[in-house]
């Protein structure tokens, strides 16, 4: 998935990119700093944060996993609600979204909406 907008309202991607290609290590301080980024801007921001997992490798679904997997570790996560989906584009990639957002956001109900409204939108094949 490119720049699709999923989100109108004010939201952030949270991109988590290795651009020197180096295998990461499978300890916990990748988790730990990807962790201290989402709880610090949620500290800072009552705003919707939204990850896309990147597809080049077709590790995504993998990703999502991790993701997910950082996020229950979270010891802050009850504050928050946390929606996943995917959706397979037109050449049959699946490409995994979440969206993440504290509980106390006036507009929590319409963000899940609309999240819900795109992501079944761009779940349509083309007629």
């Amino acid at each position: 998935m490119e720049d699709d907008i999923l989100l109108s309202r004010n939201s952030y991607q949270l991109i988590i990119a290795n651009i020197n290609n180096h295998k990461s290590p499978r300890d916990r301080k990748g988790r730990d700093t990807i962790i201290a980024i989402v709880d610090e801007f949620f500290r800072n921001n009552n705003s919707t944060l939204l990850y896309i997992c990147e597809t080049g490798d077709s590790r995504q679904s993998m990703r999502n996993r991790l993701f997910e997997y950082w996020f229950s570790t979270y010891n802050r996560k009850a504050l928050f609600t946390m929606i996943s989906s995917s959706i397979v584009d037109e050449e049959g990639v699946v490409n995994f979204a979440t969206i993440i957002l504290r509980n106390d956001n006036p507009d929590l109900t319409e963000i899940i909406a609309e999240f819900t409204e795109s992501i079944q939108l761009l779940s349509q094949k083309p007629e």
